[in-house]
């Protein structure tokens, strides 16, 4: 058994998540933090009860190596994109390059973002001329979607869980880019300058 959970989360998102863990295993302990000062503060005394686990759920708290390399075993992230398109804002660029395909992805954090072995992942098609704002809406329905389907596994066996086919595969997008992405020069073509719009805001 599992003895306790810090779950890596919004405020918004950190209770209904511990509901979802509690039907499964009422007496666990669940130990929120919203950011890295609380992380910290929720890593920093050994679990009293047993085994412990991280879980982040669609967060942009960066988990250092130290806190993963601490606990007694993988830490799960749920990545609000499919394995094509890891790090930041993997909305805006699927629907910037057009992008057939979308989804959540469940891994194991490793020392680089979005790098560890991937457990699970939930694909959809994408519907044409979506906006980054629909598609990230769809994207978390989906994340949510896929942790209430693993959510039995996460709170109740300690044991790591087990590796999907799926891999990860192009380039890992950082809030730098992001942010070069939403400029705009007198040089861009309209079409450019709508494409951006419609990707990037």
């Amino acid at each position: 058994m599992l003895g306790d959970i810090v779950l890596l989360t919004g405020e918004v998102e950190a209770p209904f998540l511990t509901d979802i863990l509690h039907q499964h295993a009422p007496a666990l302990r669940v130990v929120h933090a919203e950011d890295r000062e609380a992380l910290d503060k929720a890593c920093e005394v050994p679990s009293d009860l047993g085994p412990r686990r991280l879980i982040a759920f669609c967060t942009s708290v960066i988990v250092p190596v130290s806190i993963l390399d601490a606990l007694d075993g993988p830490a799960y992230n749920l990545h609000p994109g499919p394995p094509t398109y890891p790090g930041t804002h993997p909305a805006s660029f699927a629907v910037y390059e057009g992008a057939d395909r979308f989804g959540a992805t469940l891994h194991e954090m490793a020392a680089r973002v979005d790098s560890g072995t991937i457990v699970a992942v939930d694909w959809f098609d994408m519907p044409p001329d979506l906006r980054f704002s629909d598609l990230e809406i769809h994207a978390y329905r989906t994340a949510i979607a896929l942790f209430t389907k693993m959510a039995k596994r996460l709170a109740t066996d300690p044991a790591p869980l087990p590796a999907s086919d799926d891999t990860w595969s192009g380039t890992v997008s950082t809030r730098k880019m992001f942010e070069r992405m939403q400029q705009v020069t007198e040089d861009m073509s309209e079409e450019e300058i709508v494409r951006r719009f419609r990707a990037f805001g």
